[in-house]
């Protein structure tokens, strides 16, 4: 039995931190979809969140030399958050205003983050990549951590991103299916025809989804950097793809994205952990074929999915207030 509480303590941290930017992120695709903007930019987001973020603390670290690390862990997050916000506009004011492909528009954005990265990094410091080597882990959190069983499973090596995180979906959930705004959300993604029939500015509305999948697209990318990263290179490595893929598998449902998820972040372990996972690291296996599960776990679980695809019926069309 002890064994097993040491594995679990071993594994649960890793799979909670892989989980938490993983399902933020999808939820960010979801706020959108359920708009009616398709946002495959979210891969893009991320590395704008990230980039922001790291780059911040790294001169707020510098600027306020005494302050704890884990204050400007916290401050830098809302600033990765609000640089995906203000990133996400240009998908908005394309797909809502220009009446563009939501696709190519997303793409562009996608295409565009890196070159840009790099021109600003290299400009700045001459070099590929952010050196971001402060410690932002915590041991173990005052008080929670002492919980029996959850507290070494949750609250221990933990990070502030992940919990913040935790938070933040919880709250998303409610506003999307408890208030108004997220029955208006829904209702333009659904059928934004009869929401402006009855008082919705749908261009409002669409606007508020695609910001704010922005901005928790933007908070997930700068988790990432933190959570995964020592030194942030201008790469997220297909996690906001991998997001869509969540969100596409969860059938655009908070709940089905969580246990997606976790599916997921089980499967990242496994990639990442192969080596020390006992039952696994007696396999002879190239390690190579254990980095590429996530991916071709994508693909079976999308293959098995898609059929019962039910997304929202005008996501990725351009709102026209003379259709009927």
């Amino acid at each position: 039995m002890s064994e097993f509480l040491d594995f679990l303590y071993f594994v649960m941290p890793i799979i909670v931190r892989n989980m938490a930017p993983l399902a933020l992120v999808a939820l960010a695709g979801l706020y959108s979809e359920k708009s009616g903007v398709i946002n495959i930019a979210l891969e893009g987001i991320m590395v704008m969140g990230a980039f922001a973020a790291v780059f911040f603390a790294i001169h707020f670290t510098g600027w306020f030399g005494n302050m704890p690390m884990q204050y400007v862990v916290l401050v830098a997050l809302l600033v990765g958050a609000f640089f995906g916000l203000i990133f996400s506009f240009f998908h908005a004011f394309a797909s809502i205003n220009m009446k563009s492909n939501q696709i190519i528009s997303a793409t562009a954005l996608n295409l565009f983050i890196t070159p840009f990265f790099l021109l600003v990094v290299r400009s700045i410091y001459g070099d590929r990549s952010l050196p971001f080597t402060e410690r932002t882990r915590i041991d173990a959190v005052p008080v929670l951590s002492e919980i029996p069983l959850i507290g070494p499973m949750f609250f221990q090596r933990a990070y502030l991103s992940t919990l913040l995180i935790i938070g933040i979906f919880i709250v998303s959930m409610v506003v999307l299916y408890k208030t108004r705004l997220g029955l208006r959300l829904r209702s333009c993604g659904e059928n934004p025809q009869a929401a402006d029939s009855l008082g919705v500015n749908v261009y409002k509305i669409r606007y508020i989804g695609v910001l704010i999948s922005g901005a928790l697209a933007g908070l997930g990318g700068a988790a990432y950097a933190f959570t995964f990263e020592r030194s942030f290179a201008g790469e997220v490595y297909g996690f906001g793809f991998l997001a869509l893929a969540v969100m596409i598998s969860g059938q655009w449902k908070p709940l089905r994205i969580l246990w997606v998820a976790l599916f997921f972040s089980i499967m990242r372990l496994i990639s990442t952990q192969s080596d020390s996972l006992p039952g696994i690291r007696e396999v002879a296996i190239p390690s190579d074929i254990y980095r590429m599960l996530p991916y071709v776990a994508t693909l079976v679980v999308l293959a098995f999915t898609s059929k019962r695809s039910q997304a929202p019926r005008a996501a990725g069309e351009p709102y026209d207030a003379g259709k009927r």
